[in-house]
């Protein structure tokens, strides 16, 4: 069965910044290109950091009277340091969230979340930015064709796991939501399509009729020796 990776999801044609970019010219990337985030990179390409709105608006939040900026020095002293950065390098927050184009979209969802991030840079095994994978990007499994999906189901799960009883199982798809029905030689069986089914990209929701011949839930009980 195949797993979707951030690869098959993620933006390619990234905007980035270099670690000497001045503070202008990470505003202005931010508003040409509409986005609220951008990764900043070194000499070789690779990831160092990430700037966001938030990171650029501490210039404007430290500008206040002095009486506030001496009680932020003792409780803020690195956001304060961001807000008197001239370059990228310290404007930017570190060490950066990021994910390999080969992690599952599941994976990079709970990372995401875990984290408190929006999006991750996409970056090889050398740390290299090769992409950007945001919130929406991760959606975009929501959007296959149910056709797809069914033949995902069918030839990812039914066919692969299920050997005398596939015949017997049959699987339809409406937005997004996998109707199970036909009958299977054990329960095992019955739960292992319904689970692997859930996994597939796109599915929404497995409504199971399946039914078994054996309730293998059940350990056999040995009888007792007879004396």
């Amino acid at each position: 069965m195949r797993t979707w990776t951030v690869g098959d999801v993620m933006t390619k044609a990234v905007v980035s910044v270099d670690e000497n970019a001045s503070y202008r010219d990470v505003v202005d990337v931010l508003i040409e290109r509409r986005c609220s985030a951008v990764p900043v990179v070194d000499a070789g390409h690779r990831v160092i950091g990430v700037i966001s709105e938030t990171d650029l608006l501490r210039k404007i939040e430290y500008a206040g009277d002095e009486s506030a900026r001496v009680f932020e020095r003792r409780s803020r002293r690195g956001e304060r340091a961001k807000a008197s950065a001239r370059t990228a390098a310290g404007l930017m927050s570190g060490p950066p969230v990021v994910a390999l184009a080969g992690t599952p979209v599941a994976a990079a969802a709970r990372r995401m979340d875990a984290e408190h991030v929006k999006r991750l840079p996409v970056v090889d095994e050398l740390g290299r930015l090769v992409g950007i994978v945001s919130r929406g990007d991760l959606l975009k499994t929501y959007l296959r064709p149910d056709l797809d999906i069914q033949a995902d189901v069918e030839n990812g799960v039914l066919r692969a796991f299920l050997v005398d009883d596939t015949a017997s199982v049959t699987v339809s798809v409406t937005d997004g939501v996998v109707a199970l029905a036909g009958r299977v030689g054990r329960y095992s069986s019955a739960e292992l399509v319904e689970r692997l089914s859930r996994q597939v990209a796109g599915v929404v929701e497995v409504v199971s009729g399946l039914t078994y011949d054996v309730d293998d839930r059940q350990p056999v009980v040995a009888p007792a020796p007879f004396f």
